[in-house]
């Protein structure tokens, strides 16, 4: 099954799709050029970007970058600068009031096929409306060009689903990319929090605390620090055997899953609640250790891995093996993927 049948079949349907890699040039706009290149005619098309994407040239590396390909009929979003750069003729829809470093954000429809560069807002509440603004002038799937390292962009609050593109241009060592898309993938893979009761307790207090602690009894007590960086030690302390959550609005870091570990054998059966796994920003050493112990992590909010592609060639001069590559990944990974690049 190509990437297209899958991803566009009525069971697999989302909405607003991000597009993130492992690392720059791991084959993201290969994967995004792939969906606009044969979307199905039923389906409206919606394209932007987070920050800046499809330009010819790398900013920071100057190597050369596969341009954004852009049919007839889609409506996209991006900073006036960048259609000034782009080679097609489009229809101005709206000129919204969300500004970039490249101007405003405009909303288009292409006239004709062709190239286009992405610039796109860099502040996840514009992002928001601006694919509420895209689904309301009709557009059925929406991409969104994400960013390498921007992983908080496949944030639900904005996407339905994510497509993560794996590449040789992480390492030259298969086995450390291997490593880091297995990563991410359990990133993703967290599990969510089911219990209805302790989602109802959560959820109306979620967003008027930085952290806080659930107990068997299920009373929740926030603890009043302004934010968890730098203060991991201090809030642990007031863990205690009654102790079952730790509710985190933020970021989770190496440095408390770190000094988890090191309190393993007083800290047990807790489990460390986050919004969402954008918000895990762990190592894998960390996490791997840390799941050792008896203790979890869970999500209020997942977020559906669709699929991987894979690029086994990089843009500093060496390739895998493809077969192999895949081969290795597929051994571990139970989900789709696709190799784009196989003639």
């Amino acid at each position: 099954m190509d990437l297209i049948d899958y991803i566009f079949t009525d069971s697999n349907l989302c909405n607003v799709i991000s597009i993130i890699g492992i690392a720059k040039n791991s084959g993201k706009t290969t994967t995004l050029n792939h969906l606009i290149n044969h979307f199905v005619d039923d389906i409206k098309l919606g394209l932007t970007s987070i920050g800046r994407d499809g330009e010819k040239y790398d900013i920071i590396t100057k190597l050369p970058k596969p341009q954004i390909s852009i049919r007839k009929g889609v409506i996209f979003a991006t900073a006036e600068k960048a259609i000034d750069k782009s080679s097609i003729k489009f229809e101005l829809i709206e000129k919204t009031a969300f500004n970039t470093p490249m101007g405003l954000i405009i909303i288009g429809k292409a006239l004709d096929d062709g190239y286009i560069e992405l610039a796109g807002p860099s502040i996840n509440h514009q992002l928001k409306e601006l694919c509420e603004n895209l689904k309301k002038l009709g557009c059925n799937i929406i991409l969104i060009d994400g960013a390498f390292d921007r992983k908080a962009y496949a944030t639900p609050l904005i996407s339905d689903g994510v497509i993560l593109s794996s590449g040789a241009s992480y390492s030259d060592n298969i086995n450390d990319v291997i490593e880091e898309t297995i990563h991410i993938v359990n990133i993703f893979n967290i599990s969510e929090e089911k219990n209805p009761r302790i989602r109802s307790i959560i959820e109306k207090n979620f967003k008027n605390m930085k952290v806080g602690l659930l107990n068997k009894s299920f009373q929740l007590t926030h603890i009043k620090v302004p934010t968890l960086l730098g203060l991991e030690k201090k809030v642990l302390e007031n863990i205690d055997e009654d102790t079952k959550y730790l509710i985190i609005n933020g970021a989770l870091t190496d440095k408390l899953l770190g000094e988890i570990i090191k309190k393993r054998f007083r800290i047990k059966d807790l489990t460390i609640l986050i919004e969402d796994p954008t918000k895990l920003l762990a190592s894998s050493a960390i996490l791997l250790d840390f799941l050792k112990t008896k203790n979890t992590i869970k999500v209020l909010n997942p977020i559906e891995l669709l699929a991987i592609t894979i690029n086994p060639t990089s843009p500093f001069g060496y390739e895998f093996e493809p077969t192999e590559f895949m081969r290795k990944l597929k051994k571990r990974i139970d989900i789709p993927i696709f190799n784009l690049n196989k003639n």
